[in-house]
C-alpha cells in the first residue's frame, strides 16, 4: 500500500521496536538514512537495530562507530532506500515478505513492503529529514552528518542532474546547524585507499567504447578485487568513471559478484533514461542513475546491455 508522509510518521510513532534495513553494497544514502532514522527513533524513546547483508566501508566509520543497536524482539521492519526486495541480498531470505514499511526515493520501487512511502528526491535522506521535521524531532550532530552524507553522495557532491533547489535548502539548514561538511567531503570525494586506487587502475584497462563513443563500458571482476586487495564496497567510485569521458552519453560498469553473477551500474547524460535501460534487464532506478543484475554469462549479459543502450541512444 502506498502511503503519504502523515501515514508514515504515524507508523513510526505508533511502534516501539524497529529493525532498519539497508540495501546490499551499501552507499552513503542507504546508510545515511538508516543511521539517521535509528537516531531519530532513539530520541523518540524507541528501541532500534540495523542490518545490512554486506560489509560497510571504513569510509563510513564516523557513522558506524557511534551506533549502538538495541535488543529488539518483535521489531517493526523498515527498509530505507531499497527500491526492490531483491536488493536486500541475503537478508531477503530472512525478511522477504515481512517488510512493514519502505521509505524510498526511487519511482521504480516495486511496492514490495506492506506500506511504502515514496517521493522522488535527489536522495532518500531528504525524505528522512522531512519526516524528522514532521515529527518534531530536533536534529543532533549525528543525524545531521548522516543526512548530509546521504545527500552529498547521491548527488555527487551536488554535481549530478538530480540536485534540486530543495536539496540545497536542506543542506544549507544542516550546515547552518554546524556540521563539518569539509570533513565529510574529504572522506567521500577526495580520499582513496591504496587498494581502491589499485582496483581503479585495473578497471580502467577494460574500458571500451561503443556507438561512436557515445557509450563507454568498464568491467570489474573478482580477480581484480583479489589482485588489488580491495573489496566490493570499494567499487562505488568507479561507477561514475565512464560517464565522465568527453562525448559519452551512457556509461556502464559491469561488476562480477562473489556468486559469479553480474551487477550493472548505468549513468546517463541529458534526456537518456538510465532507469529505462535497466528496466529491460530487470532492474531500475533514476533517470540519471540506475542498476540491474543478470544471471546469464558475461557475454550474453553484455550483449543485452548494449542492445538496451542502443535502443535508448536511437530513441
Amino acid at each position: 500500500m502506498v502511503i503519504n508522509k502523515k501515514d508514515c510518521t504515524e507508523l513510526l510513532k505508533n511502534h516501539d521496536e524497529f529493525l532498519i534495513l539497508s540495501h546490499e553494497h551499501p552507499d552513503g544514502d542507504t546508510l545515511g538514512c538508516a543511521f539517521a532514522l535509528c537516531e531519530i527513533l532513539r530520541l523518540m524513546g524507541k528501541k532500534r537495530s540495523f542490518a545490512c547483508c554486506d560489509e560497510i566501508s571504513k569510509d563510513f566509520s564516523y557513522l558506524t562507530a557511534s551506533f549502538s543497536p538495541d535488543e529488539v524482539t518483535d521489531p517493526f521492519i523498515v527498509a530505507v532506500d531499497v527500491a526492490d526486495e531483491k536488493l536486500l541480498g541475503s537478508l531477503r531470505d530472512i525478511y522477504g515478505g515481512k517488510i512493514n514499511l519502505c521509505i524510498d526515493h526511487h519511482l521504480s520501487n516495486t511496492l514490495y513492503a506492506k506500506n511504502t512511502f515514496v517521493e522522488e528526491r535527489a536522495a532518500a535522506c531528504e525524505i528522512i529529514y522531512e519526516l524528522a521535521e514532521e515529527m518534531g524531532v530536533e536534529l543532533n550532530q549525528y543525524i545531521r552528518e548522516s543526512l548530509y552524507t546521504g545527500i552529498s553522495t547521491d548527488t555527487g557532491c551536488f554535481r549530478y542532474q538530480n540536485t534540486t533547489p530543495a536539496t540545497f535548502r536542506i543542506v544549507a539548514d544542516l550546515m547552518e546547524q554546524g556540521i563539518d561538511s569539509k570533513k565529510i567531503n574529504k572522506l567521500m570525494f577526495e580520499t582513496k585507499t591504496k587498494s581502491s586506487l589499485a582496483l581503479e587502475l585495473l578497471a580502467r584497462k577494460t574500458l571500451e567504447y561503443h556507438f561512436d563513443g557515445k557509450c563507454a563500458i568498464i568491467t570489474v571482476t573478482q580477480k581484480m578485487y583479489e589482485e588489488s586487495g580491495s573489496g566490493e564496497h570499494e567499487c562505488y567510485t568507479i561507477t561514475a568513471l565512464p560517464r565522465q569521458i568527453e562525448g559519452v552519453l551512457v556509461g556502464a560498469v559491469i561488476k562480477q559478484q562473489k556468486d559469479g553473477k553480474f551487477g550493472i551500474s548505468v549513468r546517463t547524460e541529458g534526456d537518456i533514461d538510465a532507469s529505462e535501460i535497466c528496466k529491460k534487464l530487470g532492474g531500475g532506478g533514476h533517470k540519471g542513475a540506475a542498476g540491474a543484475n543478470f544471471t546469464c554469462s558475461y557475454d550474453e549479459g553484455k550483449a543485452l546491455l548494449l542492445e538496451a543502450i542502443k535502443s535508448a541512444l536511437d530513441g
